[in-house]
């Protein structure tokens, strides 16, 4: 029996150039709160190169014909200040990382601020991450591109281990350490939900399985969700971890009638997909601006996603 079916949108937290103003960020997310959305997620970039087109690069981690949405000089809001910002301004939507380059932090630090986002939210916190597509991100942090995903790896056992551990310890060849305190935990049992993102290929169905509360598809995975999550489950399962307890993302695409959004036509393949277990849809449809313009049509949206899964509360 599938998870609730849940409804997420991202926060325009990047633009192609300074917008001078970031209140549309904040309106959305008070709007989406109010709205009775489920999620909102931010995404994140730390620093860029010029070579773009690696975005379009499956063999680096990019996706199939994918273009970057900004140039290099294109603004990106740091992601967890960005929700510990919206955190202070809503009340019960859930707050992710859609995708956090986790492995670009230290992780001891990271763990310590994602537990305090997770107190100060009331235990609203999911993490999103992936290894990324762009070896300048790496360079510029002092790492290796090459060893991106054992890099990300240590950094969720890392964080797992202070997040859940009274007295840590913890031996890897990256780091050793014994006994260390670090509190307050995260709110929620087991510590912040980590979300993988990737391919269905051995190193990140590896970390799915390990780590995973939740899988983001991604390239052509996420462009065939109907053929990945069969081949996600048999491959968590050959790794000893049942599947069913797992959130599966998928984006949903928006249907128009002329120039206006049709609700019931973009939310009609939620069921479908629901059953097949994908519990949390995001979409990227445009929403008006202004905070009231924004929660009146997000109100709307809320009550169609909610009749087509079937979902009544």
């Amino acid at each position: 029996m599938p998870r609730r079916a849940e409804l997420s949108i991202a926060l325009p937290t990047f633009a192609v150039a300074d917008p001078g103003d970031w209140s549309r960020v904040t309106d959305l997310a008070i709007a989406a709160d109010r709205a009775g959305v489920d999620r909102v997620v931010v995404s994140d970039h730390v620093v860029f190169g010029e070579r773009l087109e690696a975005y379009a690069d499956p063999s680096v981690g990019g996706q199939r014909d994918g273009k970057q949405p900004t140039g290099p000089d294109g603004p990106w809001l740091d992601p967890l200040v960005t929700l510990s910002y919206v955190a202070a301004l809503t009340d019960r939507v859930r707050l992710g990382t859609a995708i956090l380059l986790a492995a670009l932090r230290r992780p001891a630090v990271l763990a310590k601020m994602a537990a305090t986002l997770d107190v100060l939210s009331a235990g609203r916190l999911d993490i999103g991450v992936g290894v990324g597509w762009q070896r300048e991100e790496y360079e510029a942090a002092g790492l290796s591109f090459a060893d991106r995903g054992r890099l990300l790896d240590h950094t969720l056992e890392v964080c797992q281990e202070l997040w859940t551990s009274p007295a840590a310890s913890y031996r890897s060849p990256e780091l050793k350490f014994d006994r260390i305190h670090q509190a307050p935990k995260p709110r929620q049992p087991g510590g912040v939900p980590i979300w993988v993102s990737g391919t269905v290929n051995r190193r990140s169905m590896d970390r799915l399985a390990r780590f995973g509360a939740g899988w983001i598809p991604w390239g052509d995975d996420a462009a065939d969700i109907t053929a990945a999550i069969p081949r996600m489950r048999r491959e968590v399962a050959a790794r000893g971890r049942t599947p069913d307890d797992l959130q599966v993302m998928s984006r949903i695409p928006t249907v128009l009638d002329g120039t206006e959004v049709d609700l019931d036509a973009t939310f009609a393949p939620t069921a479908r997909l629901h059953a097949l277990g994908v519990t949390d849809f995001r979409v990227t449809m445009r929403i008006p601006a202004g905070r009231e313009h924004a929660e009146a049509f997000l109100t709307r949206a809320v009550a169609a996603f909610r009749t087509a899964v079937g979902r009544h509360d």
